[in-house]
């Protein structure tokens, strides 16, 4: 097998596995890349990106030049298929050479017996690929890869907004950094970069948010081992804001892991009584260390469900609480395409319950005079607004922060009721939402 379909053939297995086994692709391709050569990394991720984010509209294709129903195909079959349409999409191969490709890895793989049907269907697809992109272009739930029914979600709440939304989801995102302002100046690090051959703009109207013109390996960041610089979503970094933090207040950072935002108030704040970090994954939380010790930053850190205060409070209240919420992470699907595989309508109707839980817990450690910070990285009103409107409605100690009131907010997102929302896309950020709640 050539490194090229051996690539191929990483990927497709790969996204095969989220199909059938429900695992997320970022696990997939960590398993998949372990004995594989560390050259073809950067090839299977790409493949494997591609496929799973246009595999709903790989779908609405196969459904138009498959002789048989879609559901029948083997799940590596079409995964190979999709990897195939993305590199046809890509068009940076010539399409012989791809139908060529996609023939000889199904050939080396499990798939062998299927190589004349992947010749058979996308062929056809080429002879008729003008009048099926055309038809596809015109229904936007197709034409951006999109789940049926996640579209008539994002229409029902954004109904302005949802072919923007869609389309948001579709593109690849850009990679942000936070530059650490302990240990050098924005300009500086710009000047790094451009010495080490890496073009980036500074975001400013978020402090120390650089973008870079082209994504790239962390290892070639001047200073990422070190903490002079981490990699965080601008929309994430907007956390800083509405939680104002000073010297001598005691922060909790509830369901902290991976750690970005921890490693961003200790950066802020370095004088702070105390940061505490909580997650109730202790594999996840050992990110959260690894975080803080490539800056030298320190926190408390504790395994524990946030909700459950009994395991871990030790009576002592909090001046500031961040509970970053689990929740159905629709802000960051274009960072991870397999939500659109793994979610489903139940998973994102049983979220508020959760998210209330551990809002009423946070509630309860947080100090008279305090300020809590409920956050998510996804735009559902059900997640955002309605969980903050049920709140206040049951809270008689809750004085709502206005959303335009928040000191040196950046103009990015816009404010409902309760909070502010920023869409993906926004300043080129992940969709976030932000609201916060003084304890009177």
């Amino acid at each position: 097998m050539t490194a090229a379909a051996g690539a191929r053939a990483i990927a497709a297995y790969a996204v095969a596995r989220i199909v059938r086994e429900g695992v997320t692709l970022d696990a997939a391709l960590h398993d998949a890349l372990v004995a594989a050569p560390a050259d073809l990394g950067p090839s299977v991720r790409s493949l494997s990106f591609g496929a799973v984010r246009g595999y709903f509209r790989h779908d609405a294709i196969l459904t138009r030049v498959l002789t048989q129903p879609l559901r029948s195909l083997d799940g590596l079959v079409r995964a190979l298929l999709s990897v195939a349409l993305f590199e046809l999409e890509d068009a940076r191969t010539p399409d012989y050479a791809v139908v060529d490709a996609a023939v000889e890895t199904a050939k080396a793989t499990d798939a062998a017996r299927a190589g004349g049907l992947v010749n058979a269907v996308l062929r056809r697809y080429l002879r008729e690929r003008a009048t099926i992109d055309a038809e596809i272009a015109r229904n936007p739930v197709l034409r951006h890869a999109s789940p049926i029914w996640l579209a008539d979600r994002i229409r029902a709440d954004w109904p302005v907004r949802w072919t923007q939304l869609l389309a948001a989801g579709d593109r690849q995102a850009p990679m942000w950094l936070r530059v650490n302002c302990a240990q050098t100046t924005d300009a500086n690090y710009l000047a790094a970069l451009d010495a080490a051959g890496i073009r980036a703009r500074a975001e400013p109207r978020v402090p120390h948010a650089v973008v870079l013109d082209t994504p790239c390996d962390v290892r070639a960041l001047p200073g990422f081992a070190t903490g002079m610089v981490s990699v965080q979503d601008l929309a994430a970094q907007c956390a800083a804001f509405p939680l104002e933090l000073r010297a001598g207040q005691r922060v909790l950072d509830a369901c902290a892991a991976p750690g970005g935002k921890t490693a961003l108030i200790a950066e802020r704040a370095p004088r702070l009584r105390e940061l505490v970090a909580i997650d109730i994954d202790p594999k996840r939380l050992e990110r959260v260390r690894d975080n803080l010790a490539r800056g030298g930053l320190t926190a408390t850190l504790i395994a524990a469900d946030a909700a459950d205060l009994d395991a871990w409070w030790d009576g002592v209240p909090f001046d500031r609480v961040l509970l970053d919420a689990p929740c159905s992470a629709l802000g960051v699907i274009r960072r991870h395409p397999d939500i659109r595989l793994l979610r489903s309508p139940a998973d994102i109707d049983r979220l508020p319950a959760l998210q209330s839980r551990l809002l009423a817990a946070a509630w309860r450690v947080l100090a008279p005079e305090g300020r809590l910070v409920y956050a998510t990285c996804t735009f559902t009103r059900s997640e955002n607004r309605d969980v903050i409107e049920r709140f206040m409605a049951e809270a008689g100690d809750a004085a709502l922060v206005p959303p335009d009131a928040v000191e040196n907010w950046p103009d990015i997102g816009s404010s409902d009721a309760v909070g502010r929302q920023i869409l993906p896309g926004e300043a080129g950020a992940d969709g976030f939402y932000y609201a916060a709640i003084n304890k009177r």
